[in-house]
């Protein structure tokens, strides 16, 4: 099966931009060394320009064509899921339409603010919901509003579903294997970004205690899912 590479190869960090000191951190930290002092408390992602590229070489061409039979054929390439539009995960009330997010000029992954503070988004730089590889959605857990989109996002427990509704009108349905909270300065980047073999999807938003000092949670809620 063919896999889809994600943009996040070896990223440490999803920090909330603007400065604002409001209890609305969302953010990821690795354990292991930053890149350099500009990057903490984040870390630049590694960004590729064509994240859902397959990483397979093409067999150079030979003077016959294989058979379809023929061990050596290369796959045809995975159809192109549709952008996602919209995430439903009926378990905690969740129903929010899409953003769409890539990278801060200082390699950190963007996080909904403004207007958008309390939608979910898609992280652009990951396979698209459906695609082999993990999916990223993104999301505060409260904001100067109150309570945020993934404010209950802790309370999923394996088994219930999470629905993304794709802009063909289909949807992508994806089962919670685990959720994990785990602290930000520990963050396990591969763990969560790591290439899969199918279609799966990570959920995001902060939890743990909010340290005023820092200026963010402490913490990451992390939920983990595969496609059904």
């Amino acid at each position: 099966m063919r896999r889809r590479r994600v943009a996040v190869v070896l990223a440490a960090g999803l920090v909330l931009g603007g400065g604002t000191a409001v209890a609305v951190g969302f953010g990821v930290q690795d354990g292991e060394p930053a890149p350099g002092p500009a990057a903490a408390p984040g870390t630049a992602v590694a960004a590729s320009p064509d994240p859902v590229t397959s990483s397979r070489a093409v067999p150079a061409p030979t003077s016959a064509a294989p058979s379809a039979a023929s061990p050596s054929a290369e796959p045809p390439p995975q159809e192109r899921a549709a952008l996602p539009e919209r995430v439903r995960i009926p378990a905690v009330g969740v129903d929010s339409d899409l953003l769409y997010l890539g990278l801060n000029d200082d390699g950190t992954i963007e996080v909904p603010a403004g207007d958008d503070i309390d939608r979910a988004a898609w992280f652009d730089g990951s396979p698209r919901p459906g695609e082999d590889g993990p999916a990223v959605i993104e999301g505060h857990v409260d904001s100067p509003n109150g309570p945020s989109v993934f404010y209950r996002l802790a309370e999923l427990e394996p088994g219930q579903e999470i629905h993304v509704d794709r802009r063909d009108g289909s949807t992508a349905t994806f089962v919670v294997d685990r959720v994990e909270q785990y602290p930000k300065k520990q963050f396990p980047t591969r763990a969560v970004y790591a290439n899969t073999d199918g279609a799966e999807l990570r959920v995001i938003t902060c939890g743990g205690a909010w340290d005023a000092d820092w200026g963010h949670y402490v913490d990451n809620t992390v939920v983990y899912a595969h496609e059904v």
